[in-house]
């Protein structure tokens, strides 16, 4: 039983990801838009190209790296080939102590020479390597505040945040070591072929014959290796998003007592993460035993030929010893980078998901002949709007209203009938289907995207503050306004009295997004912010929907103020905050049905008669 509820659960979450994708594929723009990557493996060899790219401009220190790989890899195959006249001097009749030392000590130093050079390697590597996971981050941050609304509507947070941390570390920890072991394994082959030509034809020919073995080996478990950590960075993306979804409602959690139930859940997420990393584990961790095992085979073949060879045609020992030896060196880079392929899939897989990040389409830029609202006035009309989030699925039909400067227009209506999209719509979160919607008369479409929303300020029902100060969290509004304008924001929002009862007044410390303080505290900061902002156009949207009723008339006189001279549009489920608007718009499945004054309204008996009276609840 238990097991069919964990794949229904794994099955929820895996259908939730693919209908984000879908409903982001589906939005303007056509096909593409917003979607993430899924089960499907992307192009290895442009992800690798692509990740290279980061670390190219490092040109002279590449080349540095490159010149300190080459002297390690010299010096180690070069001390290694100094055991054949060591040997050779030992089994010979005429081997002096004196020559063994002078050879001992030229050994020594070229073996120092390249422990120097390894070491200047790794330190500019890592000063690469992380410059590189800098510009990463710095990339996909900035992409991520350019990208439209529509992306964090149909992409889970927690998922997105994965993308930040656990994958661009993988990417950091590929680029730390496997770049350079890639560079050093190939320059280390290549000598060691040379060398071991130079040494003995014939035993070279048995060494290679044994690497299409490993290499065969080696793509065996590679293409599953790889198909199971892609299937891991997925199952730690969806974990991440249960964590972030369970975390942030963690209250709606105690309310209903889902404590036990969401472990369950969470354990249920993370042992399919766990089987799914024990696959991908197992496979990247058995590439280095069996290539390791098959080299062993290589180098006990060898090691009896070159035997045979001693006895029968003359091979020398010390020529015997350090074939060996390069036998095993031309194995070993094989067998290291088998044993980098969980680091390397991990990070290719990591990598993937991040650049999946950076190719969304951000928000279109602005026209060159973009108009500026220097002295904007507040005058919002729209004309015939038609807009659905999908094309197939209509949310506002030819809605047409205007807003005169100073005007407070209401929005009422059920649930979904549409009033939060035409706020989402005045800001160009989205962009119509068709009609027009202007302020001033200037298509907003035509109007550079900064210059418009600085024009608009916005009070929402969810509230949010950043860690900071009172102070820093309202001034967020206007980043330019002085200590004054910051507290006549907070009078105008009735926030000063309590803002100054606070343990530190303005300078007080916000904690976990406004933890410490009420539900009607946040809000009022929230309006100070708007009030900072001296946008001409308001947007309230349902900002009293959450408090109690004393907090609301106090948050309604801090409204009020900030109304004054403003166009404002309001959303409210209680009707009673609207009564003296200038006009109020009643929606119902996308269209306005009933227009006008409240008493207009009450007059007409329809539906706003019948929602104010209580005859018909509001959805």
């Amino acid at each position: 039983m238990k097991e069919d509820r964990k794949e229904a659960l794994i099955r929820k979450y895996s259908y939730a990801a693919q209908q984000n994708q879908a409903k982001a594929a589906k939005g303007p723009g056509g096909p593409g838009r917003g979607r993430m990557p899924g089960g499907k493996p992307q192009n290895t060899g442009k992800t690798v190209k692509r990740l290279l790219s980061y670390i190219q401009e490092e040109k002279y220190k590449l080349v540095l790296v490159f010149a300190c790989v080459i002297i390690n890899t010299v010096s180690m195959l070069a001390g290694s080939y100094m055991l054949r006249p060591i040997i050779n001097g030992l089994t010979s009749v005429d081997g002096s102590a004196q020559k063994l030392l002078r050879s001992l000590l030229i050994m020594a130093c070229i073996y120092l020479f390249g422990i120097v050079a390894q070491y200047l390697q790794a330190r500019i590597m890592i000063g690469i390597s992380q410059q590189a996971i800098f510009k990463i981050r710095n990339e996909l941050f900035a992409k991520i505040q350019r990208l439209p609304v529509r992306f964090y509507d149909t992409n889970n947070h927690g998922d997105i945040m994965s993308r930040f941390t656990n994958d661009v570390d993988a990417v950091g920890e590929m680029l730390n070591n496997t770049v350079v072991q890639i560079i050093s394994s190939v320059i280390n082959v290549i000598g060691t072929f040379c060398l071991m030509v130079y040494t003995n034809i014939w035993l070279t020919l048995i060494t290679v014959l044994m690497v299409p073995v490993m290499m065969q080996a080696a793509r065996f478990v590679t293409m599953r290796s790889r198909r199971f950590y892609k299937a891991q960075q997925a199952a730690l993306g969806t974990l991440n998003g249960y964590i972030e979804e369970t975390v942030s409602g963690q209250k709606v959690v105690k309310v209903f007592c889902h404590e036990e139930i969401a472990e369950e859940e969470f354990s249920y997420l993370n042992y399919d993460l766990r089987d799914k990393q024990i696959m991908a584990q197992f496979f990247g961790g058995i590439m280095g035993p069996v290539v390791g095992n098959l080299s062993q085979v290589g180098y006990s073949v060898t090691a009896c030929v070159g035997g045979i060879l001693c006895v029968l045609r003359g091979f020398d020992i010390g020529g015997l010893t350090v074939f060996v030896n390069y036998s095993r060196q031309f194995s070993r880079p094989i067998n290291e980078l088998s044993m980098q392929m969980n680091t390397i899939f991990s990070a290719l897989a990591g990598a993937e998901r991040v650049f999946a990040i950076m190719d969304e389409e951000p928000e279109p830029e602005d026209g060159p002949d973009a108009v500026r609202l220097t002295d904007c006035r507040g005058n919002v009309r729209l004309e015939d709007v038609t807009f659905g989030y999908n094309p197939d699925k209509i949310i506002l039909k030819h809605i047409s209203l205007y807003a005169k400067p100073g005007q407070k227009i209401a929005f009422v209506g059920s649930t979904g009938a549409g009033k939060t999209t035409i706020t989402n719509l005045i800001n160009r979160f989205y962009d119509i289907n068709e009609g027009k919607i202007t302020i001033d008369g200037v298509n907003i479409r035509d109007i550079a995207r900064d210059d418009l929303r600085r024009n608009i300020a916005m009070v929402l029902q969810d509230t949010h503050l950043f860690t900071g100060t009172v102070r820093e969290n309202i001034r967020y509004g206007r980043l330019d306004a002085t200590d004054g304008e910051v507290e006549q924001a907070a009078r105008t929002a009735s926030a000063h009295s309590f803002i100054m009862r606070l343990d530190k007044g303005y300078d007080t410390m916000i904690e976990g997004d406004g933890a410490n303080l009420s539900q009607g505290q946040r809000q009022l900061l929230n309006i100070a912010r708007a009030a900072i902002s001296k946008a001409p156009v308001l947007i309230l949207d349902e900002a009293t929907s959450s408090v109690d009723t004393r907090t609301e008339k106090h948050i309604e006189k801090g409204m009020d103020r900030l109304m004054t001279e403003r166009t404002t549009l309001v959303i409210a489920h209680r009707l009673s905050t609207v009564r003296d608007a200038d006009a109020i718009m009643v929606l119902e499945q996308g269209e306005i049905i009933e227009r006008g004054t409240h008493e207009d309204l009450l007059a007409m008996k329809g539906r706003y008669y019948e929602l104010y009276t209580g005859k018909r609840e509001l959805d």
